[in-house]
């Protein structure tokens, strides 16, 4: 197995930047007498890594090793960054989960009703689940508010398939 092949697995299953002596020490585990980093390991590290690199670089993937100031790192490349908004779960804080719930159970719900349940703060939480795609705002007809309900992507996020509460 090429040494550039074992650092890419290694880089890899760590899943965060490593420095070559990181590396080096995933390289060794099974060797205990090798313990220190020689001149010669370090170069021979440095030239898989500058392998795998170029091999990223020179084929058609959404992957890219890249050196950081914590080390190298396997990660999407930044053509793909939209695909991470929009498949990886959004971090929601305690007070806009609640605001969420009351949103879904209450399914369409107006925000006046919601403010006055959740208080002033749910405004923000409106605003921010909105953002993320979990909750439509529509006009109420005689448009003194809006009608805030959920959408298909809360339906999917939180594999919810029929919202059919008692």
């Amino acid at each position: 197995m090429k040494l550039s092949t074992k650092i890419e697995a290694i880089i890899y299953i760590k899943g965060r930047p490593l420095s070559i002596e990181e590396i080096h020490a995933c390289l060794q585990e099974q060797d205990a007498e090798s313990a220190k980093i020689s001149q010669s390991d370090r170069e021979l590290i440095e030239d898989g890594i500058i392998e795998l690199m170029n091999d990223y670089a020179h084929r058609d993937s959404a992957l890219e090793i890249i050196e950081t100031e914590a080390g190298y790192s396997l990660q999407l490349k930044q053509d793909y960054e939209y695909l991470l908004r929009e498949l990886v779960p959004a971090e929601l804080g305690k007070g806009a989960l609640r605001t969420l719930a009351a949103v879904a159970l209450r399914n369409p719900i107006l925000q006046t009703e919601l403010i006055d349940l959740r208080g002033s703060s749910a405004y923000q939480q409106i605003a921010e689940l909105v953002q993320l795609g979990f909750v439509r705002k529509r006009e109420q007809a005689d448009g003194r508010s809006y009608w805030l309900e959920v959408t298909n992507k809360f339906h999917q996020y939180f594999e919810i398939n029929n919202m059919a509460i008692p």
